[in-house]
């Protein structure tokens, strides 16, 4: 039988975990497997050898990896193969196949831009947009944002779009957030490139309100999983529907 499982990225956070789960739950009941279990790579249970064990004893057959990461960074290259390789080996009838992280689609790109009309209405030529990524070491991963950064600004025709990060990469978050209070010349619309909440949303959540708290004028979204497209994303990788070319870059 195939099973298919779900990897998130785990949280400290115990709200940011139970979103994670509620969302993977409501994914599970449109996908027709007769198995499927959850897991996450840190910080948050059931492991990825506990989901992955889950399956082997429900009688799996075959897994269908389906993670659940906007890019392609080390989590995706290194950390998830790494914890997958001893299963494999130890189950050596079982075949894996793992599933693309999301990369640069145009549709997370128009659920971004209907996250930003939802939450400030329609956009003015004088308006800039932060993007807040978690952040990465690696260069690809800062092409992407130029990428994502490109596509917003082309959706949304505001007077900037520019990137920062969470840690690992520069411009950090703080930096990115005082340089664009100090330059802005409309409303700022911040954009946290997250899945879920947790406690990077929430360190988002802190600086957004303290700058507000000082007269900035300042409009934030939420995390993307909260738009249905991201939602049939996972079905459709889930699912084993997506189109290989639905991603301009992973």
């Amino acid at each position: 039988m195939k099973a298919i499982l779900y990897i998130g990225h785990g949280t400290r956070s115990k709200i940011g975990a139970a979103e994670a789960k509620l969302f993977i739950e409501s994914v599970m009941e449109r996908v027709h497997a007769p198995i499927q279990e959850m897991s996450f790579l840190e910080l948050t249970a059931p492991s990825i050898e506990e989901g992955f064990e889950r399956c082997v004893q429900e009688g799996a057959s075959s897994i269908h990896v389906v993670p659940l990461f906007l890019l392609a960074a080390g989590h995706i290259k290194v950390d998830i193969p790494e914890a997958l390789k001893p299963l494999a080996e130890k189950y050596p009838g079982i075949p894996i196949h793992t599933a693309n992280p999301f990369g640069v689609q145009e549709r997370i790109l128009d659920a971004i831009q209907e996250l930003v009309y939802d939450t400030a209405g329609s956009t003015a030529s004088e308006d800039s947009v932060l993007i807040v990524g978690r952040g990465s070491s690696e260069k690809q991963i800062h092409d992407r944002f130029a990428d994502i950064a490109r596509g917003i600004q082309s959706r949304l025709n505001v007077h900037s779009v520019r990137v920062c990060y969470l840690a690992a990469a520069s411009p950090s978050f703080q930096d990115g957030m005082a340089s664009i209070v100090k330059e802005a010349k409309g409303r700022i619309i911040v954009i946290p490139y997250l899945l879920f909440g947790g406690l990077l949303l929430a360190e988002v959540n802190r600086e957004v309100s303290r700058q507000k708290s000082q007269g900035a004028d300042i409009l934030q979204t939420g995390a993307l999983s909260g738009h249905k497209a991201i939602r049939e994303i996972v079905i459709e990788r889930a699912s084993q529907k997506e189109d290989t070319h639905a991603a301009i870059y992973h």
